[in-house]
């Protein structure tokens, strides 16, 4: 959503870890840029081999949060109430949950977590409105329909409440929401491209699984996942939406295999399909034959790549969307707009909008790092 996790605070080191291959650069997000390579179980195609990164952008935000901890110093923060308001219930959430956790109480300020049971836009929206009449001085927020939340950014600016969107970019709203605290959707979805073609380096048919078709966030990763694989021989079958549901999720991926008995894998986009393509794949003993590629890493995703049942992951850093983003809020509130800004700036992206929380690669090559990073922050996943 981004969806799925779970924590510990970041310092200033972090992992990067190196399979065996050819040399391999990152972006100022931190996502790979090497070549895989390898041979697969599944019909002698070639496997996931990647030289990859697990560093998300730890370092530029542990930076940032010292210079904001600087910047607040011996002010009052008694005031500073925030909110954080996601999308659906999900262990991928866990994670953003514990570091927001661990943020407001650094930083010593009231701060609530909310997580509807289900998709629901309506629940949503009555949550915020809900926070901003009771008073909190900023929320951040994963929209599961950006278009929707117009009423609910134009009566919380009104009021002088901070907004950061995070997980899923509001663009639309950037006069109020000046700033994107999350993954940049659309590289994440080049990035699962690029893995997915040395996957199936033959090409193939290959369906998408997520748990939206409107947030930013699902069709910004979709888009960038069939830019990156235009020119080779893979083809998209279908996208299936299942509106949130991991139930429903299941149901599509065994639907996917009826309908095409040629389909060669799937890319999971939000995090519980991951897990639920696996089981699919298991049921029709398919298993390491359809080869799935993951976004995000919930527990279930975690062991089932342990077990060869999904191949890779491309992973985001919730932990950080949570804990960033009291910094942020409390700072909007006790320095104001202008001053928060102008210590972001330097840590934006080319756009101007987006604070990365980094994007990563994990295969089987680099799971055991990959776990000790976790533990570092107290997590079981991420």
């Amino acid at each position: 959503m981004g969806y799925r996790v779970r924590k510990h605070l970041l310092s200033a080191v972090l992992v990067a870890a190196v399979f065996t291959m050819s040399a391999c650069g990152t972006n100022s997000s931190g996502a790979s840029t090497a070549s895989p390579s390898g041979t697969s179980a599944a019909g002698g195609s070639a496997a996931v081999a990647l030289q990859g990164s697990i560093a998300f952008n730890d370092d530029k935000l542990a930076e940032l949060r010292d210079k904001i901890k600087a910047a607040l110093a011996g002010k009052d923060l008694s005031k500073v109430d925030n909110a954080i308001v996601v999308n659906v219930v999900s262990a991928y959430w866990d994670a953003a949950k514990t570091g927001a956790e661990k943020g407001a109480s650094e930083l010593g300020v009231k701060s609530t977590f909310q997580e509807p049971p289900t998709e629901d836009v309506t629940l949503q929206l009555s949550m915020i409105n809900t926070l901003v009449s009771q008073g909190v001085t900023g929320f951040s927020v994963s929209a599961i329909q950006p278009a929707a939340m117009g009423g609910a950014v134009a009566a919380a600016a009104a009021r002088g409440v901070g907004i950061l969107p995070i997980d899923g970019p509001m663009q639309q709203y950037q006069s109020a929401a000046p700033v994107y605290l999350g993954t940049p959707n659309y590289a994440a979805g080049q990035q699962a491209g690029s893995v997915m073609a040395r996957m199936l380096p033959n090409g193939g048919d290959v369906a998408l699984l997520t748990g939206s078709l409107t947030a930013t966030n699902a069709t910004q990763r979709i888009a960038g996942f069939k830019d990156a694989i235009k020119d080779t021989k893979i083809k998209v079958f279908q996208v299936y939406n299942d509106n949130g549901d991991a139930g429903v999720a299941l149901q599509n991926a065994s639907a996917a295999m009826q309908a095409d008995p040629n389909l060669k894998a799937f890319y999971t986009v939000w995090s519980y399909d991951g897990p639920s393509a696996g089981q699919a794949v298991q049921s029709a003993g398919q298993a390491g034959k359809v080869q799935i590629l993951a976004d995000d890493s919930e527990p279930k995703t975690l062991q089932m790549l342990k077990s060869g049942v999904i191949q890779a992951m491309v992973l985001q850093q919730p932990y950080q969307q949570g804990y960033m983003a009291e910094y942020i809020l409390t700072a909007t509130k006790v320095l104001g707009q202008a001053a928060t800004m102008a210590l972001l700036k330097p840590y934006l992206e080319s756009d101007g909008y987006t604070l990365s929380s980094g994007i990563g690669v994990v295969t089987a090559a680099n799971l055991d790092a990959y776990d000790a990073k976790l533990a570092s922050f107290g997590l079981a996943s991420s």
